[in-house]
């Protein structure tokens, strides 16, 4: 490939709403620059050492030099916000190439057709800025399915109330290996007659090319795959990008402004190299995939006469309808000595999966509401294997007193030795507010002197009912399995992990930043690939419509440039 600074496209981000653009287009032979804010982290780089990995700013920005502002209400229902520097809760996700599709536990759910058409379907919510999407399902599906083969789901279609329609039989590869545990979890779903299905996975169950399969290492979430069987866009498709020679990733490059040329358009993007200094690269096409909340950070701080509040914000819409996943989380125990030596053995059995996910109530027709009303999902795992955090769980009396000595560690042991903890999470829709959106913080800079983002995380109260009762119907699994010690949680704290928004696509440019195309109202040569073109949620993980919706958005950056209509 020629050595020049101008491309065909350039892409802000490398994660699941960067690989598919990148990998469609050098495909075809248009030059591709990814300008990536972290490192570049290969395979053998990843470790399972949980203090590199979870415990650390390793993979994440260090927060005294990348910090976030966040604001939350506090019990008299003030609104406080705090630097992260100072409490440690941030919502930085993967900052390296391929970004926090390296770290996802890889469950993979298609939306249902009525995710598309939450307002219509359902109706209006007081408080709730509930829109239909611009597009439906049919219009996902091929791309879904398209997911499914480069990307790698293994899996086993099984039909169920809420299956959604499918142009391929089954899944592309077949099924992980599970526990003994997954087969209880059917068990008591048949005794209580409600659908509970197996998990598709973004996690390869057989080899794929230059990617192995999964050798269960029993550390999955949060850490980078050693084997490339995760379906993280570095090792499906970036790599094959690269080999086209059409494929340009510059890491540690973190872009601060995008200037336009005083006709509505970008032409180039600035960016600080690894040594800190300003370097700038010019592209036909800009596509941001930065995830919801830099890529909404990157538009404000890009003011000039044309977009005086922040680039393609002329209508004040970009950051606002920030959206999390809404939900909570339980547990119940098996204690060993409880079971039958065999069933004990197969239980204790590390690595492998339950991948079992709760589908009955995805819409919810019950008498604790007024009408028929979307639900949610409910997916069942085993408690993470990292044992630093399983340890500091056991540190409190129940009195909340603080146990050691000999005390803690005759806990850890039966803990460790006697018992396996199964967990459940809950997804719901967490509705669109006024009170959950993205501004730039006005005093506090990063080390670059930027401003930082300032993220209010304000939730809807409906998100608590549906999340609570759900959880129920989880406990009720639990309880049928003979599970001891059931518990569950549900709050309107955002998980840092599933963010989106921000950034919505939709018809009218008042309402919307973007339009169907996921291309920019006011910037005809900007499109956006992240989670923040989504304007609802659904009750499922984001990031299987992420990198389908991406694909599609790539079809139709490939067809602009094969017209030539951006020269």
């Amino acid at each position: 490939m020629p050595n020049t600074t101008t491309y065909d496209v350039c892409l802000v981000g490398s994660g699941a709403g960067a690989g598919p653009v990148a990998y469609t287009l050098s495909k075809a032979g248009f030059k591709v620059l990814i300008l990536e804010k972290g490192p570049w982290i290969k395979t053998e780089n990843f470790t399972k050492d949980e203090i590199t990995a979870v415990r650390r700013s390793v993979y994440t920005p260090n927060l005294k030099d990348e910090p976030q502002v966040i604001e939350a209400q506090n019990d008299k229902g003030e609104w406080v916000a705090k630097s992260n520097y100072e409490t440690g809760n941030d919502f930085w996700n993967g900052n390296c190439v391929g970004g926090s599709s390296n770290f996802m536990s890889g469950y993979f759910h298609r939306l249902k057709p009525t995710d598309f058409k939450l307002l219509s379907q359902y109706g209006p919510i007081e408080g709730a800025n509930i829109v239909d999407w611009p597009i439906n399902y049919d219009d996902l599906e091929p791309y879904y399915a398209k997911v499914e083969s480069l990307v790698g789901v293994s899996g086993k279609v099984v039909p169920h109330r809420f299956q959604e329609a499918r142009s391929t039989a089954d899944f592309p590869y077949p099924p992980l290996q599970e526990n003994i545990i997954s087969q209880w979890i059917d068990d008591a779903a048949n005794q209580l007659e409600v659908d509970v299905i197996p998990i598709p996975r973004a996690i390869l169950s057989k080899p794929k090319k230059d990617r192995n399969a999964c050798y269960y290492s029993n550390f999955c979430g949060s850490y980078g795959c050693s084997s490339d069987a995760k379906g993280s866009s570095r090792a499906a498709l970036l790599n094959e990008a690269i080999n086209t020679g059409y494929c340009t990733i510059i890491p540690n490059a973190k872009v601060y402004h995008l200037e336009t040329d005083g006709q509505g358009r970008i032409q180039t993007a600035h960016y600080y190299d690894a040594n800190d200094s300003k370097q700038q690269v010019s592209a036909t096409i800009f596509v941001v995939a930065a995830q919801a909340i830099e890529t909404a950070r990157l538009l404000l701080m890009s003011k000039n006469p044309e977009f005086p509040n922040g680039l393609a914000n002329n209508q004040g819409q970009v950051g606002k309808n920030l959206i999390f996943s809404a939900g909570g989380v339980g547990s119940g125990q098996f204690f060993y000595d409880d079971l039958e030596p065999q069933q004990a053995t197969a239980l204790k059995q590390p690595g492998v999966f339950v991948n079992r996910s709760l589908y009955q109530w995805y819409e919810i027709d019950d008498a604790a509401f007024n009408q028929p009303i979307k639900g949610g999902t409910v997916d069942f795992l085993f408690e993470h294997a990292n044992a630093i955090s399983r340890l500091m769980r056991q540190k409190y009396n129940e009195d909340g007193t603080l146990l050691f000595g000999p005390a803690l560690k005759q806990r850890a042991k039966e803990y460790f030795t006697k018992q396996r903890q199964l967990k459940f999470e809950v997804f719901a829709d967490w509705l669109p507010n006024d009170n959950c959106f993205v501004t730039l913080d006005p005093e506090v800079t990063d080390k670059w002197n930027d401003p930082v983002a300032r993220i209010r995380v304000g939730y809807h109260k409906h998100d608590l009912k549906v999340g609570r009762f759900l959880a129920k119907k989880a406990e009720t699994i639990l309880e049928t399995m003979g599970a001891k010690n059931i518990q569950s949680s549900v709050s309107g704290n955002p998980p840092s992990n599933l963010v989106a928004g921000g950034c919505r696509f939709g018809q009218d440019p008042k309402t919307s930043v973007l339009n169907k195309d996921c291309q920019s109202h006011e910037v005809d040569n900007l499109f956006i690939t992240d989670a923040s073109f989504m304007p609802t949620g659904g009750s499922v993980t984001y990031t299987w419509t992420i990198y389908a919706n991406a694909f599609r958005v790539a079809d139709i950056v490939l067809k602009k440039l094969k017209s030539q209509s951006f020269l």
